[in-house]
């Protein structure tokens, strides 16, 4: 496909990808530090179109080493101020329209990046423009922040009136030892802090997303639906099981599950009570998919800068 210009001194678009109506965009910043977002097709309703989510970045790279991101894999090189995080809004609006939902899920923790995320989410509220390359405005309802549970960012969210902004866990395990072997922040910070943290956030009608990638013979047990169910019980959540996306930039040794794997899952869950949906996967031939995003080139900026 042709590639179309865009930049405006904050953001360069420097490749365009499109498959199924998901298209990746990998964006240049100033000092040619590489991040990623997509633009996303979703089912609308029957009287409508289809709706549009754009997954947006918060930092080059990503310190959190989940072991099942491909992020992960280029460790942390910076952080995005909140006009880069406003630029990937503003190259969306200009070559394809008007998102309908801003997901906060791509490359970064956005709450290891809490101050500038959180002037983004600001900008992106105010209800007037501020010149031609500044985002049209949003509402908090059509925001949704994903974390891996890093509790201090999670604990400064407290302090602010976004209630009516969705919050993802991305949870994918219910035992301690299991989910600080995927996950490390889980060491910091365990299972039993994360539910206090919930309990204690401003969180929309009460309800928070929980995100559960499902990995072949790993976490789908009888053993491990009892342990979420127990650990989501007093919570109010809505629980999307989601199969790994594999990508060859991370461990081998972590394997897609069939589709009758993760059913089998969901039943598991439906029998202890427990209502999760399954979440169909979009953009993988891209790398583009949930776990996906890593910016094949980074810039000169020292690590941690």
């Amino acid at each position: 496909m042709t590639q179309p210009h865009f930049d405006n001194g904050i953001a360069r678009l420097v490749q365009l990808q499109a498959a199924d109506g998901v298209h990746k965009l990998a964006l240049a910043l100033h000092d040619d530090a590489i991040i990623e977002c997509v633009w996303l097709p979703m089912p609308g309703r029957s009287d409508s179109g289809p709706r549009h989510t754009l997954c947006l970045s918060t930092q080059v790279g990503c310190r959190m080493g989940c072991r099942f991101c491909a992020t992960a894999t280029m460790g942390l090189v910076r952080n995005l101020s909140a006009q880069e995080i406003c630029a990937q809004v503003s190259v969306i609006e200009a070559l394809f329209g008007r998102p309908d939902n801003l997901v906060f899920m791509g490359m970064g923790e956005a709450f290891d990046n809490f101050e500038s995320w959180h002037q983004a989410v600001e900008t992106l509220l105010r209800s007037v423009r501020q010149g031609s390359q500044a985002p049209r405005a949003y509402s908090a309802k059509q925001m949704t922040v994903s974390t891996c549970g890093y509790v201090p960012g999670m604990l400064k969210l407290c302090d602010h009136h976004f209630r009516k902004m969705g919050v993802a866990l991305s949870l994918n395990a219910a035992r301690d030892s299991l989910r600080s072997e995927l996950m490390p922040v889980n060491r910091r910070w365990p299972l039993s802090t994360l539910r206090e943290t919930l309990q204690r956030l401003p969180l929309r009608h009460g309800v928070f997303l929980a995100e559960y990638v499902v990995f072949d013979g790993l976490n789908h047990t009888e053993e491990d639906a009892r342990a979420l169910a127990g650990w989501l019980e007093g919570l109010r959540a809505c629980v999307n099981l989601i199969a790994y996306n594999p990508t060859t930039a991370i461990n081998p040794a972590l394997r897609a599950p069939s589709p009758q794997t993760v059913e089998d899952f969901q039943a598991r869950l439906g029998q202890l009570g427990v209502h999760a949906k399954i979440r169909a996967s979009k953009g993988g031939e891209l790398q583009a998919a949930c776990g996906q995003l890593a910016a094949s080139t980074v810039s000169k900026t020292k690590k941690g800068e």
